[in-house]
This record gives C-alpha cells, sequence and structure tokens, in this order.
C-alpha cells in the first residue's frame, strides 16, 4: 500500500437533506466542531450497557481502566455498540451513508482519577488522511464538570494541525496542543447515560482530572467514509474495522463480521495512539 500525504483541514458538511440532524445541528457542527446531545439508549439499554462495561472492566482489572482500546471486532457487544442503527443515523447525516467504523475506545474515569487529557487534536495522532473522522461519544455513565466530561474549545476544528509540545505529570497523553488557552473558552460536554456527541477529528478537546466520587465512563466510536486512507501503511496492518452501513468502493477497509463472544487477549488489539478523552 502507498502512503499518501496527510490532509487535515476540515470541510464542511453539506446534506441538504439530512435524516435525523436539522440544518441548525448541522450548521453548529460546522461552525463549532461538534453537535450534541443526542439520547440513543433508554433506561433500559443504559442499564445493560453499564452491565456490560462492568463485565468488561473486571476482566481487564490488572491492565487499568483505560485498557478496553480498539476490541471492536474482538467483543460482541463493542462490536453492537458500534453498529447501533440511532448512532449511524446521526453518523450518515455528517459523513455520508458509506461508514467505516475503524476503532473504539472506553474511557473509563475512576473516581479521584489524577490523570488529566491535555488539550490535543485526535487526527494529528493518527496515521489516517484527509481527516474526515467523526468521534462518537457515548455515554455510559452520567458525565458532567464534576466528574470530569470532556470539554471542547469551539471552533479550533477549522485551525488546521496546531503546534504541540511534551507534557508531564498525571496525564494521559504524553503532548498537548500549545497555547490552547488562548484559542477560546472550552465548553463541557455534559451528557446523561445513553447520550451521545458528535465531534469532528481536528477539535481541539480534553478533560480535567476526575476529583469526584463518580466513575466517568463514555465509549469514543471512530468513524469515517470509506474515501479515507493511511498516510502510514503499517496502520492498514493493525486497524480492524467494521463497515457498518454502505460499502468501500475504494477497497481499502477489510471488514470484520460480528465477532462470537468477547475477546479481551492481552495481545495488541488495533493501534494505540488514538487520542483521549
Amino acid at each position: 500500500m502507498t502512503n499518501i500525504s496527510a490532509d487535515l483541514s476540515f470541510r464542511p458538511v453539506e446534506n441538504s437533506g439530512a435524516a435525523v440532524l436539522s440544518q441548525d445541528q448541522i450548521h453548529h457542527y460546522n461552525e463549532h466542531g461538534f453537535v450534541a446531545p443526542f439520547r440513543v439508549y433508554d433506561d433500559t439499554g443504559v442499564e445493560a450497557n453499564r452491565l456490560y462495561f462492568d463485565s468488561l472492566l473486571e476482566q481487564v482489572s490488572d491492565r487499568g481502566s483505560y485498557a478496553i482500546n480498539c476490541y471492536q471486532a474482538r467483543c460482541q457487544g463493542i462490536w453492537d455498540l458500534c453498529t447501533n442503527a440511532n448512532i449511524l443515523d446521526l453518523v450518515q447525516d455528517i459523513i455520508g451513508p458509506n461508514i467505516v467504523c475503524w476503532a473504539s475506545h472506553f474511557f473509563c474515569k475512576l473516581p479521584y482519577d489524577e490523570k488529566a487529557v491535555p488539550w490535543h487534536q485526535d487526527a494529528s495522532f493518527w496515521g489516517l488522511s484527509p481527516a474526515r473522522t467523526v468521534t462518537v461519544w457515548l455515554a455510559i455513565d452520567d458525565a458532567d464538570e464534576e466528574n470530569s466530561a470532556m470539554r471542547f474549545i469551539p471552533g479550533t476544528h477549522t485551525k488546521g494541525h496546531l503546534k504541540t509540545s511534551q507534557v508531564s505529570g498525571a496525564n494521559v497523553l504524553g503532548m498537548e496542543t500549545d497555547g490552547a488557552d488562548s484559542l477560546g473558552q472550552p465548553y463541557t460536554n455534559t451528557l446523561k447515560a445513553g447520550e451521545v456527541s458528535l465531534h469532528a477529528d481536528m477539535l481541539v478537546h480534553g478533560s480535567l482530572p476526575n476529583k469526584s466520587a463518580r466513575r466517568r465512563t463514555g465509549l469514543t466510536i471512530r468513524y469515517c467514509p470509506p474515501e479515507v486512507g493511511f498516510t502510514d501503511a503499517s496502520w492498514a496492518e493493525t486497524v480492524e474495522p467494521i463497515i457498518c452501513r454502505g460499502q468501500d468502493p475504494y477497497d481499502r477497509w477489510q471488514h470484520h463480521a460480528r465477532p462470537v463472544g468477547d475477546n479481551l487477549a492481552r495481545e495488541e488489539s488495533g493501534p494505540r495512539s488514538l487520542g483521549g478523552n
């Protein structure tokens, strides 16, 4: 596979025939880089999702609360979450009818978790181009300012790749966006369990340490249209995608069918540098 050069520019969504999103919501996504909230699970689904995550977390208790990374092709329950029709309807209005899920990650901040997620742009970590991934953040627990909900800096998705520098201390990532405090007022992505947000892959975002006695867990699901390719050909060997809807006319993405059971084996299960939330 031939590497391609990186295009990290934002392309505004143009969809006059959106099925779920209003034109105001599409405008909000284009202008601010995110749109939220949307309820996709009822109370029964919320409880089922939480119990399922609890069971996975127990299985990886020796590996930490951030360990369930890129198991969408190995765990039946995660595959089902990533292919939820209500989520895909929202994603389709942003990226079109051909939808690839190429990554997922449970970001679980336990009570009194001292780790922050510094300000960053996800796509700057990825070997993909163009920057057309939309990230769905599915709340497993309620997420608010008290328990360190994700924060966005609206409008930063249109600024291209911003300079970064190393960061030390208790952080999930080792790099941060320089001068983020001067980029605008942060927005706290408050969500109830069962709700989702959608944000663009170049939007500057992060989260603070969880100083509360409440857990904060969300499943990030990364979706892109199949015209997205690899700037690093080695990624094609590690990504385990699902073609959730439509087809891949470019033949770039290998579809993984629904697995049987949940395989949380310790071996590598996809690219490690997926950003953070």
